[in-house]
């Protein structure tokens, strides 16, 4: 959700709506390696819902000044996210911690590929001050993939999750984490710090993880979301997918019941935005319309809270995400007491 300003014009990173800063930017290779030998794709025209308008308001210079002066990292800025006007505008930044480089190489992120430096002990409370000085009420805290790391991060997430609360003890915190894979223990020490809500990305349907998300595996990722739960039925859980990969109708309607198996709260649908030509394709734009039969369905089948848009993130709106989130469990839970009653 964000870009740094003086990256602007020289950011290798794609520009998502801006069609003169798409045009320059910069190869793939410079920030997935591994991408280099890879064909390249086309990149299909965008219809108009997918337009958004550039950053520069004086409200998101002066969250980009914040960011900056504190030395942080944003998804918003490392994934290059279309909605950077609109959440920079609101205060609202997303935190990406344990650094800008990942472990893994997921065939439709721009987060950078390779080997990531050491953890900064001081990230913790930099993040906390940020947000104390942002004045948010909600924070949404990611990471980089950690597969270095014999914990995967989780003690890292732990203790910025603490920090926020000391410095920060009316601001609510979602996190979205790094599926912890063969990292035993990972997950509880995580949960253990009580996070508002656990979001984990399934990111696409079974049959695409071969090509899309090579590094992960689906069920590991929904046992993970169904693991929270039994942890501490208290914290909201979320997760997200794409679409525009490939995928069938059928399949995302089966991802559904899957979360909903795994009771999972709220999932975002959004469409897939190729960061360039390296990785993988956009294969069709779901159409609007599509996006609000998902949605409908969504909540036939009884997730508590759906955000299914074509530029739906994971944290896009999260704030106000989470307070609808909650007064739809208080109203479910009164329902059930009533009828108790």
């Amino acid at each position: 959700m964000a870009l740094v300003l003086d990256l602007l014009n020289r950011d290798p990173r794609p520009n998502i709506g801006n069609p003169k800063a798409e045009a320059a930017q910069a190869p793939a290779e410079l920030r997935h390696p591994e991408k280099q030998k890879r064909p390249e794709n086309p990149i299909l025209r965008k219809p108009d819902w997918i337009r958004v308008k550039a950053p520069g308001s004086p409200k998101w210079a002066e969250t980009q000044k914040i960011v900056k002066a504190e030395k942080l990292v944003t998804v918003c800025e490392e994934a290059g996210c279309p909605n950077i006007g609109e959440c920079w505008e609101k205060k609202h930044a997303t935190f990406m911690i344990m650094g800008d480089t990942c472990t893994r190489a997921c065939a439709f992120c721009n987060v950078k590929t390779g080997v990531p430096q050491a953890l900064d002990p001081l990230e913790p409370a930099k993040v906390a001050q940020a947000v104390a000085k942002l004045g948010l009420e909600h924070v949404v805290i990611t990471s980089v993939d950690r597969d270095d790391l014999k914990d995967g991060g989780a003690q890292h997430f732990a203790q910025v999750i603490r920090a926020i609360r000391k410095a920060s003890p009316g601001t609510t915190i979602e996190i979205l984490t790094p599926d912890f894979l063969r990292k035993p223990g990972a997950l509880e020490v995580v949960v253990a710090a009580k996070p508002d809500v656990f979001n984990h990305n399934l990111e696409t349907v079974p049959g695409k993880y071969l090509t899309v998300r090579p590094g992960a595996r689906y069920f590991h990722s929904l046992r993970l979301l169904q693991r929270v739960k039994e942890l501490d039925p208290t914290i909201f859980t979320k997760s997200g997918i794409m679409v525009g990969l490939g995928e069938e109708r059928n399949e995302v309607l089966q991802l559904m019941d899957d979360l909903r198996s795994a009771d999972v709260d709220f999932i975002t649908i959004g469409q897939y935005l190729a960061p360039s030509r390296k990785h993988h394709a956009v294969i069709r734009f779901v159409t609007p319309e599509e996006f609000k039969g998902f949605e409908a369905i969504a909540y036939v089948k009884g997730f508590l809270m759906v955000s299914s848009t074509p530029l739906t993130r994971s944290s896009h709106h999260a704030g106000e995400d989470f307070a609808r989130l909650r007064a739809a469990r208080e109203a479910k839970v009164g329902i059930g007491h009533n009828s108790r009653g």
